[in-house]
C-alpha cells in the first residue's frame, strides 16, 4: 500500500512539474475527490467535492494567473498520505491582486485509496495577502 502512495505521489509531482495539472488530477484523482482550501468564498468555496469541481477550480486558478516558475518538493509519504511542498511565483490578472507578483507557498497533503487520490487539503498563510 505504502509503494502504492508514492508512486501515486511521484505521477502526481512529474505531471504538475510539466504544467500537466489538469491532466494530474484526470488521471490520479478519484471522482468523488474532496479538496480543502485555508478560506473561501461563495464563487469559490474552501471545501469542495467532485473532480468537475477540481478541475474548475484548477482551471480557474491557471486562467487567471501568469505563472512565472515555481519549484515542487516531495512527494514525502506517510501511511495512506503523503505530502508535497510548493512555492510559486505568480501574477493575478483579476481580482484585488490583479497586476502584482506574488510568491505562493503551500504544503499540500493528499490521501490515497485504491490508487487514487480521494482527499488534498491545502495548508498556506494568507496574512501578506489580506486574507
Amino acid at each position: 500500500m505504502a509503494d502504492d502512495v508514492l508512486s501515486v505521489g511521484r505521477e502526481l509531482v512529474k505531471l504538475c512539474q510539466e504544467g500537466r495539472h489538469l491532466e494530474a488530477i484526470e488521471r490520479l484523482y478519484d471522482p468523488a475527490i474532496v479538496s480543502t482550501e485555508v478560506c473561501g468564498d461563495e464563487t469559490m468555496p474552501a471545501r469542495m467535492e467532485g473532480i468537475e469541481a477540481i478541475k474548475g477550480k484548477n482551471a480557474w486558478f491557471l486562467e487567471n494567473h501568469e505563472i512565472h516558475g515555481g519549484e515542487l518538493r516531495g512527494p514525502f509519504p506517510h501511511g495512506q498520505q503523503f505530502a508535497v511542498y510548493s512555492v510559486m511565483e505568480v501574477t493575478a490578472k483579476v481580482g484585488p491582486m490583479a497586476g502584482k507578483r506574488m510568491k505562493l507557498e503551500e504544503v499540500a497533503l493528499y490521501t490515497v485509496a485504491s490508487g487514487k487520490i480521494v482527499e488534498e487539503r491545502f495548508f498556506y498563510d494568507m496574512s501578506d495577502m489580506g486574507g
